[in-house]
């Protein structure tokens, strides 16, 4: 019964709002203003062109000063990656911290996020684009798809680590030829 109340006032009263007349809107021939149709379209295009700039850049936040720390070691530039693909990675000279990556058939405004393996993540939430950044070699992915868009990219920085890798090849995690961690068992 309650219930049944509580929905009529509702429907009576967006019913009566939407009934009542708009006195908002003054007629033109009262101001002494030119018709709508009349005046120039050069002012509506502008106001309407800074109104989305504005709400992105209100919507935008600050970094943190861990994810600015993260920033500065982003490779940018022209990053070759396997099959002839590459990306092009440019700083946002607007806003510290966030970064441009542009290839074939896709364009993404990237923002640094914290991760605990420490590797530089960058992501576009609103397309749900990830480039991860590793010593060795970056990759861009598609989260809403569960596909690469890119891989094996690397700066010239990664060619010369993922090169010493090669020489040097780091320790591995498990190693059961060790004698020490036979010993430890």
């Amino acid at each position: 019964m309650k219930l049944a109340v509580v929905l009529s006032c509702w429907f009576g009263c967006n019913l009566a709002l939407a009934q009542a007349p708009n006195n908002t809107k003054a007629s033109p021939k009262k101001e002494g203003k030119a018709p709508p149709s009349a005046q120039p379209n050069v002012a509506k295009k502008s106001a309407k062109s800074e109104t989305p700039k504005r709400a992105v850049k209100a919507a935008e936040q600050p970094l943190a000063p861990e994810e600015l720390s993260l920033a500065e070691r982003v490779h940018v530039g022209h990053l070759p990656c396997e099959l002839g693909a590459s990306v092009q990675m440019t700083a946002d000279t607007n806003s510290p911290g966030y970064f441009h990556l542009q290839g074939k058939g896709y364009k993404y405004r990237m923002k640094p996020v914290s991760t605990s393996t420490g590797a530089i993540r960058l992501e576009d939430e609103k397309a749900g684009a990830v480039w991860l950044q590793l010593a060795n070699k970056s990759m861009l992915m598609d989260q809403k798809n569960g596909r690469r868009l890119a891989d094996e990219c690397a700066h010239p920085d990664q060619v010369a680590f993922a090169n010493d890798m090669k020489v040097n090849p780091p320790p591995a995690l498990i190693d059961v030829s060790n004698p020490a961690t036979l010993v430890q068992r």
